[in-house]
């Protein structure tokens, strides 16, 4: 059997997750995490087209919200990750009035190329100040405006074997010095810029010197204390049925696409190999629900499918689902590396 682009990556990885979880009984709490590569200009169209796929979201996505509750009884939270190079303050303004109503989030999303430092530098801080500032989106901590990160073309820290789309080794001392608190970056099969760190959250150390740092950290673990480094917050990565050809796998990563909708098969993929925390697992799905295709998918039906599956689920293996932005993600999980009261994050 022909082995998917570049497993050699991620397989041995993955295949020690499967070892490591074979057999253990379901987490008591789920917390499930959509985070949106959402580029309203995708494939280069006139303002009038990114301004009524924003416009959908901000009609659509309420009403869909308001029919989910999770354990908690609170909606789900949808984080938009907005690219910097697509900012429309007026489309940055729809979404953050549903954010406002605690039904969604904004945070910080990146296409660059080699473009040096300076420039990243300068564009970063600018964004952040502007999201912080003008929209009122992100959050304030040790004093100054924090964000959760997701790289475009999934190249962080340089990543890219052919180093495109990134070009800076110490990116992630970069995003830590401003004040980035978290990258959801991950999973990226079979992308080459995937990590060989699969189905884990852990912090990731910046060598200045080389591409890649991500590639090794130290996972969290309840009680054992935060730190050094930049917390890789990751999504499931597996192998399922394939969704036409029965007999032959499938890269599973979490993407909710139009092609491939959620399934029950694929909420227990995502089950059997979402990263934990002692009693808490995190299923951070990803996707690009600005393009057509996909929009139409998510906003006709596909996300009531997904809160339907994954609570339907959960009940079955007597788990708590909860719904949690990226920004209470983190708090969870910084809760529980350093033994203190996880609910705290969510205010519960």
């Amino acid at each position: 059997m022909r082995l998917p682009r570049n497993a050699q990556i991620w397989l041995p990885g993955m295949t020690r997750s499967w070892w490591t979880n074979r057999g253990i009984l379901p987490a008591k709490y789920v917390w499930l995490v959509i985070t949106d590569h959402y580029e309203p200009y995708w494939g280069r169209p006139s303002d009038a087209v990114a301004n009524e796929r924003v416009a959908r979201w901000a009609t659509g996505w309420p009403a869909i919200a308001a029919r989910h509750r999770d354990a908690y009884g609170r909606p789900p939270r949808y984080c938009f990750f907005y690219p910097e190079e697509e900012y429309r303050s007026h489309l940055l303004d729809q979404l953050a009035e549903m954010a406002q109503h605690g039904i969604a989030d904004v945070e910080v999303h990146l296409h660059h190329d080699g473009e040096g430092e300076r420039d990243f530098r300068d564009r970063m801080t600018g964004f952040i100040a502007t999201l912080r500032q003008r929209h009122g989106l992100l959050r304030d901590r040790d004093q100054r405006a924090s964000f959760a990160f997701i790289h475009g073309n999934w190249a962080l820290d340089n990543s890219h074997p052919e180093g495109r789309y990134c070009g800076l080794n110490n990116e992630i001392t970069i995003l830590q010095e401003l004040g980035c608190y978290a990258d959801f970056t991950m999973a990226a099969a079979p992308s080459p810029c995937q990590t060989r760190i699969v189905n884990q959250i852990y912090w990731a150390v910046d060598d200045p010197s080389r591409p890649r740092s991500h590639d090794s950290g130290r996972a969290v673990r309840p009680g054992a204390g935060i730190e050094p480094g930049l917390l890789m917050v990751q999504g499931p990565l597996t192998v399922r049925r394939h969704q036409r050809k029965r007999w032959m796998p499938s890269v599973e990563t979490g993407e909710l696409s139009r092609l491939d909708p959620p399934t029950a098969h694929r909420v227990n993929r995502w089950l059997a190999a979402a990263p934990r925390i002692g009693e808490h697992q995190f299923i951070k799905l990803h996707t690009h629900g600005a393009q057509e295709p996909i929009l139409e998918s998510l906003l006709g039906g596909g996300l009531d499918a997904l809160f339907t599956l994954v609570a339907k689920a959960c009940r079955a293996r007597g788990s708590s689902l909860g719904f949690a932005s990226a920004w209470e993600c983190a708090g969870i999980i910084n809760s529980l590396a350093v033994g203190e009261d996880w609910s705290q994050a969510l205010r519960i």
